[in-house]
């Protein structure tokens, strides 16, 4: 593989700083930044030799799309796995972790697909207003990319959604949960999270194994009710696949996510320390994953 073709913890930075330190808070109240984070990511996919297409809606009397680039499957190209991110921030705020973090891993993941030949297709999407006042609303980006998937028919298998990676401490204490999680997981910060509904168990635990055979960095896994003490599994219809199932309604959704802060903190900046997971290994997963197909191993 080549040198440019290699996730670095560089590259991942850059996509951050781009996205929360330039273009800064992004979404439908400021249109003229949202726009161009749009743009970059279209323009990155493009250098990366892919060809966005957009899904167009307007809400609030604003224009605005999902992003999406895919790759065929060789073997299997009926079956699909959705990897995506939110590329919109909370108002008030430029959105490093929550959520630039997630868009860089997607753009670099989508550039170690662009070297393979998945047995699946594998869609990368860009979301859209995925914050308030969208959340849980039916003008989500995802729940208008999942209603468009449902109405044709797509047999989405698998959805990871890349959520607030940036995050990262060390020190004691660092880390809290909602009640009764801290007397089962670590009280420091420095750890990846794997998330799903109940229903979607085994797929994650599958997911986890392949992660950590390819990657040396922490990794915890929880699955757990949609609604939990404190906290949704996610703001994204997508993840649990309720509303995004295969037509015999035995979809799966998965959450990567870094370790939960001590307080929700919109406004962080993202944390890339040396040692987070910003290399071609701790990726390989999903491409796996693509490669062998949905199929248990």
């Amino acid at each position: 593989m080549s040198q440019p073709e290699i996730v670095t913890a560089e590259r991942m930075r850059h996509h951050v700083e781009r996205l929360a330190g330039e273009i800064g808070e992004r979404n439908i109240f400021r249109p003229a930044a949202l726009a161009a984070a749009r743009e970059y990511i279209e323009a990155e996919w493009s250098e990366q030799g892919y060809r966005a297409s957009f899904q167009w809606y307007e809400t609030l009397g604003h224009p605005c799309a999902n992003l999406e680039v895919a790759r065929g499957g060789s073997s299997r190209p009926e079956q699909i796995l959705v990897v995506g991110a939110h590329y919109d921030s909370v108002r008030g705020s430029p959105g490093a972790d929550d959520n630039a973090t997630g868009v860089a891993a997607l753009l670099e993941i989508s550039r170690l697909f662009a070297a393979e030949m998945p047995s699946v297709a594998v869609r990368f999407v860009a979301f859209v207003n995925e914050e308030g006042p969208f959340f849980l609303s039916g003008e989500q980006g995802s729940m208008m990319y999942a209603r468009s998937a449902r109405a044709r028919g797509h047999d989405i298998r698998l959805m990871l959604s890349l959520e607030m990676l940036g995050y990262y401490r060390a020190e004691p204490g660092s880390q809290r949960y909602p009640p009764l999680f801290r007397f089962f997981y670590p009280d420091r910060g420095d750890f990846l999270g794997f998330v799903s509904d109940l229903r979607s168990r085994q797929m994650m635990l599958r997911m986890a194994r392949l992660f950590r055979a390819h990657s040396g960095f922490p990794l915890e896994h929880v699955e757990t009710f949609p609604v939990r003490p404190g906290r949704r599994l996610e703001r994204s219809p997508l993840v649990g696949a309720p509303r995004l199932p295969r037509p015999d309604g035995h979809g799966h959704g998965l959450l990567p996510q870094s370790s939960l802060p001590p307080r929700r903190g919109h406004a962080r900046q993202a944390r890339l320390p040396s040692a987070c997971p910003c290399d071609r290994r701790s990726f390989r997963s999903s491409a796996v994953l693509a490669q062998q197909g949905f199929d248990p191993a």
